[in-house]
């Protein structure tokens, strides 16, 4: 592969990446009212003194996130190195 073709695919990877991420659902923590409905006022500090966090509940399995995670990082490292590598080898 020629050395003008890579800043192209390079592009073109990133333009694809930054498309898919524009269907990742943003995380709002607020509900969804109809037009009609009042919102409660907001709470004030007296309020919440007796809050805690949510539950979030037991059984959350978050096992696939961390190998799905740590697989990222491991393919990341190993183009880091790799680039490195050819990088030096080049000089």
């Amino acid at each position: 592969m020629s050395v003008v073709r890579r800043p192209l695919l390079t592009a073109i990877a990133a333009g694809i990446l930054l498309c898919a991420m524009w269907f990742v659902p943003s995380a709002n923590a607020t509900s969804e009212q109809s037009a009609g409905q009042q919102q409660p006022p907001a709470a004030t500090q007296d309020d919440t003194a007796g809050l805690t966090l949510a539950d979030t509940g037991t059984g959350v399995d978050t096992t696939p996130y961390l190998v799905a995670g740590t697989a990222f990082l491991a393919v990341g490292v190993a183009f880091v190195a790799h680039s490195v590598r050819r990088g030096e080898s080049a000089v």
